[in-house]
């Protein structure tokens, strides 16, 4: 039967799901019926061959149901959805936040003159953070803090697909976070395109270190703080000390560094060396023994020797990673490193293969290393929750959904912990 409420489908990040969950809420309030919304991923070609995909799926699910495609593939390809015979409507990621848009869009798209709406992104100087109290499980809630970035990374689509970097200021995130922890939940997740850029353009430029701090100086009942992806590089003094000094922030950080060998880094034009991932990671852990760190790493970057991905091998032990994100590298055109001489597509498959062997390995030794003591974990499902590290920790009997239990881990099985 055909639905005649909005279906959303979202691809790729979880700022992706947060602004689904703003989109979902939009449609409601403008009485939008009838529609299926497509939120794309851009940050490779596969993904946006798979938003291609599921377009054409959902378009067989309901033939007569008006496809809107959005997100950052949208943005930075309308003219690819456009020309899909299954697409009605194309919009940009500063419109799909914006109540006017979805007010607009009556069941048969009556009124809609222009089937791409897709702006200047770079023109965006606020993020609508203010839009939804966060999003998540009963557990755990993710709040958009910062959108977009300055960066030109030489592989990156992104900044063209979310614009400059823009803040939530913190009176904003806190209120958030309260009315979050007084609807019940355990744990909030800070999540943003580049977190450590957040305060650049806010009176003051305060840091993230600094929001961190005023989050869990005024929210005293929030029991888990984490933070998502970071660039370590731009970590500040004040976040380092919340690291050292605050139990409620969690001891896990994904790391966004790329590669691991200095060349590479800095033909990818990253701020950082392979040295300074290793001492960040020395000085964090030293900060917070317990500490651990995932990251990005991609397989196969333009003029990457064998040598060169050794590097990036050996940094997985050196920095001693536990969960990694591991991206076979693919050309995105307009970027300059799709003009850089490409390493054969057999190799980035090997490489990226080794890679996320080593990643395996890593988390096997995590999780060994954890088998007979005892952690507190946020409970997602009645049988499984997470420590404060993001392990999965599988329970043999009932827990209470959306607590923190303490618990003895007994074993392993799979990348998870038993209990």
């Amino acid at each position: 039967m055909e639905a005649r409420v909005p279906v959303f489908a979202t691809l790729g990040c979880r700022l992706n799901a947060y602004e689904t969950e703003a989109m979902k809420d939009l449609a409601a309030r403008a009485g939008v019926s009838d529609a299926v919304v497509v939120n794309t991923c851009a940050v490779t070609a596969e993904a946006v061959r798979k938003a291609r995909q599921e377009i054409r799926r959902l378009r067989r699910a309901h033939p007569t149901a008006r496809i809107i495609v959005t997100g950052c593939a949208a943005q930075t390809e309308p003219a690819t959805f456009s020309a899909m015979a299954e697409v009605d409507l194309v919009i940009g990621n500063a419109e799909k936040m914006n109540p006017a848009t979805w007010a607009r869009l009556t069941p048969d798209l009556i009124g809609v003159t222009e089937p791409v709406q897709v702006d200047d992104i770079m023109s965006v100087r606020e993020t609508a953070g203010h839009l939804i109290d966060g999003f998540g499980s009963r557990s755990r809630a993710y709040v958009q803090v910062q959108n977009g970035c300055d960066h030109r990374c030489t592989f990156c689509i992104i900044p063209f697909g979310r614009g400059n970097s823009r803040s939530v200021p913190a009176g904003v995130v806190v209120d958030q976070i309260r009315r979050l922890v007084d609807k019940g939940y355990n744990e909030v997740v800070l999540t943003g395109v580049d977190l450590t850029s957040w305060g650049a353009d806010l009176p003051a430029a305060p840091r993230l270190g600094d929001l961190v701090g005023r989050i869990l100086r005024l929210v005293p009942d929030l029991a888990r703080l984490r933070i998502s992806s970071i660039d370590s590089i731009e970590a500040d003094e004040a976040l380092m000390q919340a690291i050292a000094t605050e139990p409620r922030l969690m001891p896990h950080l994904h790391l966004s560094l790329q590669a691991g060998d200095d060349m590479i880094l800095k033909r990818m034009k990253r701020r950082h060396l392979r040295d300074d991932a290793i001492r960040f990671c020395e000085e964090a852990r030293a900060l917070r023994p317990d500490m651990t760190f995932g990251a990005d790493i991609i397989a196969g970057f333009p003029t990457e020797s064998e040598a060169m991905f050794a590097n990036s091998l050996r940094l997985v032990t050196e920095c001693d990673l536990t969960w990694l994100h591991v991206f076979p590298y693919s050309p995105r055109a307009g970027t300059p490193a799709a003009r850089m001489p490409a390493v054969p597509g057999a190799a980035i498959r090997d490489r990226a293969a080794r890679l996320r062997a080593a990643g395996d390995a890593q988390v096997a030794r995590h999780l060994a290393a954890q088998v007979g003591t005892t952690q507190t974990v946020l409970m997602e499902s009645p049988r499984m929750g997470r420590t404060a590290h993001f392990a999965e920790v599988a329970f043999a009997a009932d827990q209470p959904t959306g607590q923190i239990v303490t618990a003895t881990i007994r074993g392993t099985q799979g990348q998870q912990l038993t209990a």
